[in-house]
């Protein structure tokens, strides 16, 4: 058995110091020292597949990174670390519990889980290995980790088994209270103007530093069509994501970030807006391009025209909120955010763009991740 702070420690020693998961009482000891150490930032996801997003938007940022979660939490996690990570080679620590070990009485739920967990590991090509549950053994489990996150580009797991980790009080601030806002702008209800029309504007309108993040499917195509950047990070799979890698980045990044982000996405992962608000970024701006439909894949109708994206992020706790429907407003109102703290939310109804023959990203996913990383590095250092 270890002290989590001896953990904590020996992995600060390394670069780790930004944790983000979901609980688990196998973690609980491990996560309460997280949570009271002063040398770590522990961003509390409302998913494991959103702290995998927001871990990843931190390692653009900069940071080394570890995400906590319980073993059944792999499910979650499956899409964003085979579409995301593994896409884009952006490691990460995971640090997995075993529920259901076999041969140790648990929960029923948790009996499958706990006969496949390394299976499932090895079926998504994460390196694995036992937490260690000696002090003598932590400094090397982690420079084993270290080597290979640091060769391959990939997340590695520790699986922790119950009682590794030493019993830890919590000691937790909690977050202020934020008061809702009233959002600016109105539905005029005019024809809403081409996406591809409003993200023209909006490129031209945004701070050369900023750093965007623009969601998959058309969206992020369509941005590459218009100007290919450094500055720009098209998500390729993770659907839903694009708003916590947002979150991760701003967390990290002193710069402004902007996520452009679809109804569709967003729907997906709405719980990535509570963890926007909660956490608070001042540098973070997300703009959701509403057509109400998954225009990529056909047309299909989403159920976004009975969502207002506005009043969600305002009762979530985002500093300023506003609505457009109208390409002239577009401008006005993303300048008025700008000028205000964040977390900001700019919901745009826009129509679909109907662009024949839509170009993808020519770059690799690996290689514009590490040029978007290098570009914050650049915008973090002027």
């Amino acid at each position: 058995m270890i002290q989590g702070d001896d953990f904590i420690d020996a992995a600060a020693r390394t670069g780790i110091g930004f944790y983000t998961g979901v609980p688990c009482s196998f973690l609980t000891p491990l996560l309460n020292a997280v949570i009271g150490n002063a040398s770590t930032r522990y961003v509390g996801a409302t998913s494991e597949g959103e702290a995998v997003a927001i871990a990843a938007g931190a390692w653009l940022a900069g940071k080394k990174t570890a995400v906590m979660c319980q073993n059944s939490g792999l499910g979650n996690m499956v899409n964003p670390l085979t579409s995301l990570n593994w896409s884009f080679r952006i490691p990460t620590l995971l640090i997995v519990t075993w529920r259901g070990q076999p041969g140790l009485k648990d929960e029923p739920q948790h009996e499958l889980m706990g006969e496949i967990t390394g299976e499932l590991l090895d079926t998504m090509r994460i390196a694995r290995a036992p937490f260690p549950s000696e002090p003598e053994a932590i400094a090397a489990a982690l420079q084993k980790a270290g080597a290979h996150m640091d060769g391959a580009g990939l997340p590695y797991a520790l699986v922790l088994a119950k009682g590794a980790v030493a019993d830890t009080k919590l000691h937790q601030s909690p977050l202020p209270p934020r008061a809702p806002v009233t959002p600016a702008g109105i539905f005029s209800g005019d024809t809403p103007p081409r996406r591809v029309e409003v993200l023209e504007r909006i490129a031209a309108a945004l701070p050369a530093g900023a750093g965007i993040v623009a969601t998959t499917g058309f969206c992020g195509r369509e941005l590459f069509s218009l100007k290919d950047e450094p500055r720009n990070f098209y998500v390729v799979g993770s659907m839903g994501g694009a708003s916590a890698i947002g979150l991760g980045a701003a967390l990290n990044h002193p710069g402004e970030i902007v996520v452009l982000d679809g109804d569709g996405a967003a729907l997906m992962k709405l719980g990535n807006m509570a963890t926007i608000g909660a956490q608070a970024p001042k540098n973070l701006t997300h703009i959701i391009l509403d057509n109400g439909m998954h225009e990529s894949t056909g047309g299909q109708m989403t159920v976004s025209a009975g969502v207002d994206f506005a009043a969600i992020a305002a009762a979530a706790g985002y500093a300023h909120v506003a609505r457009a429907d109208r390409l002239e407003d577009v401008e006005g109102l993303l300048a008025a955010a700008l000028a205000v703290p964040g977390p900001r939310l700019l919901h745009t109804r826009v129509g679909p763009s109907n662009i024949a023959n839509l170009p993808r990203p020519t770059v690799a996913p690996p290689d514009f991740a590490r040029r978007f990383r290098d570009f914050l590095a650049g915008a973090r250092a002027a």
